[in-house]
């Protein structure tokens, strides 16, 4: 693979190359990527996969028409062809007003931050396969886990450039590391529950022991056998932290530049309103070292840095790249994500809310009846208006203490005022890209089965 170095200087040359070709401006993305994944199941070696692939994406602009366009075939004669197109395509291209690359004068120079992603190590499928054995082995030896569908280990390292032609070059590399197991509890005549567990790390060192992956998967999967059902009616619903994640990923939705623009937010006009309860906090932080979603600049070539997204329940700011923040007369924010192919959008990057003041025993500990909700199904969020109902399992709460699993229920209500009525524990932990603590939400309307 190649190294940064190589990478990045391949994107400028194609940025260069575009110049030539009559493009008035230009941004390439360079990617590359080798990864390893090892699959068992019921003790026995199921798949081994390997890739490896090195694509090549570039913007250019004409005027304020633009056009994209991206190859796998890096030949020179391929590279060519590929930039003659792309400038031909942006000639016939509508114009776009707010169109263009980021601005000059926010580009970021100097040494990147050190942030520690690449371990430089390499896997071997049989250290793959061992990890995986492992996991698979702990879920089973749990008492009453009666199948598996599997214990999985990969391990990856990546290349990104970007190269821009106003004066933009960088690039990194990054490593990462998974580990996961799967299994079924009890059996057809009683009734069978699945569940899993997993973790990922950009150090192989950094990764939870495969006996440990292994037990809580057992453990969550016999926790969830013979659910009962609940009775319909409002009350507090507690999150998981595995399944609140996703509550700060209609956040980050409804703030981005895109959905602000086009008007299609529910959160439309709330930046310096309190939209979260005053303890509340949530924060994006590109620089962790070793973080899952740690990077040295955005994908448009802007410096990033830790930022408050809420502050004591307070909407601080949107998500914005140069297009959107042009549009709306704003600056960009240093949110823009890039593929290989297409113009930027905009992400997060190590996003978590800040833990709360109290532990999950005091916060579950007035509920009268309430559930806990340790599974999220479907989809059904509105991002206009913010109706939110999912489909869900978990775990009935009965005079302050988690009790029985429950299962076939639905929990419902406006992402307004769950955002609102929203308090967390004391229990973050960072484990994956984004990040909560247990939450509890008053007020939400639950549906059972």
């Amino acid at each position: 693979m190649l190294t940064p170095d190589q990478a990045r200087d391949r994107a400028a040359d194609i940025v260069a190359r575009a110049r030539a070709a009559g493009a008035d401006a230009a941004d390439a993305v360079f990617a590359a990527d080798s990864s390893l994944d090892v699959s068992v199941r019921l003790g026995a070696l199921e798949d081994v996969g390997r890739s490896e692939s090195e694509e090549l994406g570039l913007r250019v602009f004409v005027g304020q028409r633009s056009a994209s366009v991206s190859t796998s075939d890096l030949s020179s004669d391929a590279v060519a062809a590929l930039v003659e197109r792309a400038v031909a395509m942006a000639r016939e291209a509508p114009e776009d007003r707010w169109a263009g690359l980021a601005p000059a004068d926010r580009l970021m120079h100097g040494a990147p931050p050190l942030l520690d992603l690449d371990d430089r190590g390499e896997a071997e499928p049989a250290e793959l396969k061992a990890l995986a054995l492992e996991a698979e082995e702990a879920a089973r030896a749990v008492a009453g886990v009666s199948n598996s569908e599997g214990a999985g280990a990969s391990a990856s390292r990546s290349v990104w450039a970007l190269a821009t032609s106003h004066g933009f070059a960088g690039a990194y590399a990054a490593t990462a590391y998974g580990l996961s197991a799967s299994v079924l509890a009890g059996d057809v005549a009683s009734g069978m529950e699945r569940d899993y567990w997993h973790h990922a790390a950009r150090h192989r060192s950094h990764l939870e022991s495969a006996a440990e992956i292994g037990r809580r998967a057992g453990e969550r999967a016999v926790a969830r056998l013979n659910p009962g059902r609940i009775a319909s009616g409002p009350m507090p619903v507690v999150f998981d932290p595995r399944v609140g994640a996703s509550l700060l990923g209609h956040l980050t939705g409804a703030i981005a530049g895109q959905a602000i623009t086009r008007r299609t937010s529910f959160l439309l006009d709330a930046l310096g309103t309190q939209v979260f309860a005053a303890g509340v906090s949530v924060h994006d932080d590109p620089h962790r070292p070793h973080g899952l979603r740690s990077r040295p600049f955005d994908g448009e070539g802007l410096p990033v840095s830790p930022v408050a997204l809420v502050e004591a329940g307070m909407l601080e700011t949107w998500l914005l790249d140069s297009g959107s923040a042009r549009q709306l007369g704003l600056e960009p924010t240093g949110h823009a994500a890039r593929g290989v192919g297409g113009g930027p959008g905009v992400s997060p990057s190590n996003l978590y809310m800040a833990a709360g003041a109290v532990p999950v025993e005091t916060l579950i500990g007035d509920i009268v009846r309430g559930v806990y909700v340790t599974e999220l199904i479907g989809q059904g969020v509105n991002p206009v208006t913010g109706d939110y109902s999912r489909g869900a399992a978990g775990f009935l709460i009965d005079n302050g203490a988690i009790a029985g699993p429950v299962a076939e229920f639905t929990v419902a209500g406006n992402l307004k005022d769950m955002f609102l009525q929203l308090t967390p524990a004391s229990d973050l932990e960072f484990r994956y890209g984004t990040n909560v603590p247990t939450l509890r939400i008053d007020g939400m309307t639950v549906a059972g089965g």
